[in-house]
């Protein structure tokens, strides 16, 4: 299993919101791209990046940051929040993004969403975020009426290959994953999972380890200092 350190934008920052909730911010540094580079330093072999702000407006708005962490990491990235249109696909890929994040897109845009996995397969994650049983879109300010088994059975048809599952009321909380749902995933599907939201100690990441998920993103944990880098990878077998 591999674990991946989050970096959430907002601003030009990067933040740590409770349960998505732009109200209840929490600034960590003025600059995403030295906070890349700690997490390499500590040895982490990829990044997970929010762009919040796109992600609530519906197109990427912290490009200079992005540009920042992917210069600083020099390890594989990947980018989700407000991409909606190929070119915004492009426009990441060529600043060197090895992976993009379609969140609301997979849900309401059929048209762009096979054309994107169909230029851009292996690149194309689907984030499945999840609030009350049902995929959040619009930044988790929207609800739609489509189930995370739906999407995912939607997405592989057309070639999707990796999904991040997250749980919204999980996420940012220090509480635990959605171990359930998540073990539920993975056995319904083959395809590789990534699971996100409510991993607060080495006993989560070890718990999941065993729950057959490709990745575990893991956000305010590595920011308190509940969990150290070093000390994950080693449990994850990195």
């Amino acid at each position: 299993m591999e674990v991946i350190p989050a970096i959430d934008v907002k601003g030009g920052k990067c933040v740590r919101l409770y349960q998505g909730d732009r109200d209840r911010v929490t600034v960590y540094a003025n600059d995403p791209g030295r906070v890349a580079l700690n997490w390499k330093t500590l040895g982490g072999t990829r990044m997970h990046v929010v762009d919040l702000d796109g992600a609530a407006q519906g197109n990427i708005q912290n490009i200079d940051a992005i540009k920042r962490v992917v210069r600083n990491a020099q390890v594989p990235v990947q980018v989700g929040g407000g991409i909606r249109r190929m070119d915004t696909i492009r426009q990441l890929i060529g600043m060197g993004v090895q992976r993009v994040i379609l969140g609301t897109a997979a849900v309401t845009s059929q048209v762009f969403l096979e054309e994107a996995i169909g230029k851009h397969k292996d690149a194309v994650v689907i984030a499945v975020d999840v609030m009350d049983g049902l995929v959040a879109t619009h930044g988790w300010l929207e609800t739609s009426q489509v189930t995370p088994s739906e999407l995912i059975k939607k997405c592989a048809a057309l070639g999707a290959k990796r999904f991040i599952y997250t749980d919204i009321s999980r996420d940012g909380t220090m509480t635990e994953p959605n171990f359930d749902a998540i073990i539920e995933l993975v056995k319904q599907t083959s395809l590789p999972i990534i699971a996100s939201g409510g991993i607060s100690s080495i006993a989560h990441l070890e718990r999941l380890a065993q729950s057959g998920v490709e990745a575990a993103i893991v956000g305010q944990a590595l920011y308190n200092g509940s969990i150290d880098l070093r000390d994950a990878l080693k449990v994850a077998g990195q």
